[in-house]
């Protein structure tokens, strides 16, 4: 059962990622793209909660001084199916696409410590917008295509130990690497040619963070977790190629004579960022906790400052609620009393900032705000689970020209647990 979880997964995400990579949020064109969660199905379905977290039923990328609490060798890799509807003052439109969202291991090393690595997205660009303008008449006059793809992806690494009863630390760093495309044809009413602007980014860096875990056990098999994590701050660089050329539109285009072209440079910083969480639960019953993140304003320069529209950034900050339960863990009568059940909230001030109208007066917030739920099924043995995810959200607003995104986010993974190393049996 576990072999056609695993194929089903991989296969289904893996082919819709390739055939709808342009069908994604038109804010993806901005930056280095639309960010990537960076956390599992079973963190995402309790609304992103995690820095505190410590328990053994699955990998946390929230915090890598989690690592230390493993007891088994994970598995776990997961795919994601996005959903949006968009609304402007225009109308409204919808879209979709879906990828293959990570694929990581962690490994104990004894009783106090731990390491895993993995592979997951970084950013996403993935959009296709189009513009007509019209003369008074309702004639076409101009029409606009803009299009993007591409997207930074990271390989991970990191450790957890407990340095005391009580208090784990860990350290993980992230190779990033990926490339950008964006370009805009334009075609104007009775000439014979387009003209196109096309750039390509090539996007490559390392990210560092560090963080520490307090667990400390109750009466009763209560619990009560406090963790801190601090993102670095990184510099991620671009080195790319801009073109202007002209195209013969038709059925298939056809590039023509190169107008313009020139070697381009930038780097995206991001500044550092701080999350504290708090936790409480009882084992293996119950978990409730919330997170809260803030940073400053990320700074974007050369090939990598968005043209249209005008865009900007400020602090950001992220609040997230959330928690699991399980009827009963060990029961041999019910099936559904060891699935675990999971809920969360979230809100974030993004910091990112859009002014769609142009004159530099108008920028307005595209902030996010959305519920989460899941459940982890148990297959093939006591460890193994089979995790769905399902999440409901808002970003951006339609004031001022800008889009309203909702979206509805699925996601499926399973995560894998056993012993590296069993002891041979005598018999």
């Amino acid at each position: 059962m576990i072999k056609r979880i695993l194929v089903l997964i991989v296969v289904l995400f893996s082919i819709q990622s390739f055939s709808q990579q342009t069908s994604s949020s038109p804010y993806s064109g901005l930056g280095i793209g639309d960010d990537s969660p960076q956390k599992t199905v079973e963190e995402m379905s309790m609304g992103g909660v995690g820095v505190s977290s410590n328990n053994r039923f699955n990998l946390n990328f929230n915090n890598p001084a989690s690592f230390a609490a493993l007891n088994f060798t994970t598995y776990t890799l997961a795919g994601e199916n996005r959903a949006y509807s968009f609304e402007d003052d225009n109308g409204k439109d919808k879209s979709s696409n879906a990828y293959l969202s990570y694929i990581a291991v962690g490994i104990p090393m004894g009783p106090k410590g731990g390491f895993a690595f993995g592979f997951q997205p970084k950013t996403t660009t993935g959009y296709n917008i189009s513009n007509t303008v019209y003369n008074d008449d309702n004639d076409p006059l101009q029409a606009s295509l803009y299009e993007g793809k591409g997207g930074a992806n990271s390989v991970f690494l990191g450790a957890g130990y407990e340095v005391f009863k009580g208090l784990s630390i860990g350290l993980e760093g992230e190779y990033i690497f990926g490339s950008v495309e964006n370009s805009i044809l334009n075609q104007i009413k009775d000439v014979q040619l387009a003209t196109k602007y096309r750039s390509i980014s090539d996007i490559e860096g390392f990210e560092f963070e560090l963080g520490a875990i307090y667990h400390k056990k109750l009466e009763k098999n209560l619990y009560f977790n406090v963790g801190a994590k601090l993102e670095l701050e990184s510099n991620l660089d671009s080195k790319g190629n801009e073109y202007l050329y002209s195209v013969n539109v038709t059925s298939v285009e056809i590039p023509r004579d190169t107008i313009w072209s020139d070697t381009s440079r930038g780097v995206f910083t991001t500044p550092l960022k701080t999350s504290v969480g708090f936790n409480v639960g009882k084992t293996n019953k119950w978990s409730a906790g919330i997170d809260y993140s803030f940073r400053n304003a990320i700074n974007a320069t050369g090939n990598l400052e968005s043209y249209n529209p005008q865009v900007a950034y400020q602090e950001a900050n992220n609040l997230a609620v959330g928690g699991f339960y399980i009827p009963r863990y060990n029961s041999i009568s019910s099936y559904w009393h060891r699935v675990i059940y999971r809920w969360g909230f979230n809100l974030e001030k993004t910091g990112l900032m859009v002014d769609a109208i142009g004159d530099g007066a108008n920028y307005e917030p595209v902030d996010k705000v959305g519920m989460s739920f899941g459940v982890g099924i148990p297959v093939g043995g006591e460890l193994s689970r089979l995790n769905l995810g399902f999440e409901l959200g808002q970003r951006g607003s339609t004031n001022n020209g800008l889009v309203k995104e909702n979206y509805f986010n699925f996601r499926l993974g399973l995560t894998l647990q056993n012993k590296w190393f069993k002891p041979k049996q005598i018999y």
